[in-house]
């Protein structure tokens, strides 16, 4: 089994952990409703993707008389 043979300093560990971050979600708007929303995905407000309605989306007032 491998064993590092010296002790790693703590400049070395924090310089190889530096990389270690969270970027922010890249976001784009919907074409036909505007809402920002991840690339690749159908839109959760209007339900299109690509020009076409792949989802179907209730309303609060469709939700009400249900």
């Amino acid at each position: 089994m491998a064993v590092p043979k010296k002790r790693r300093s703590k400049s070395k560990s924090r310089t190889r952990r530096a990389h270690w971050k969270i970027d922010k979600p890249s976001l784009r708007a919907c074409p036909s409703c505007g809402v920002l929303g991840h690339s690749h995905r159908a839109c959760l407000e209007c339900g299109q993707y690509k020009g076409r309605q792949v989802i179907k989306i209730k309303t609060k007032e469709a939700a009400a008389t249900e």
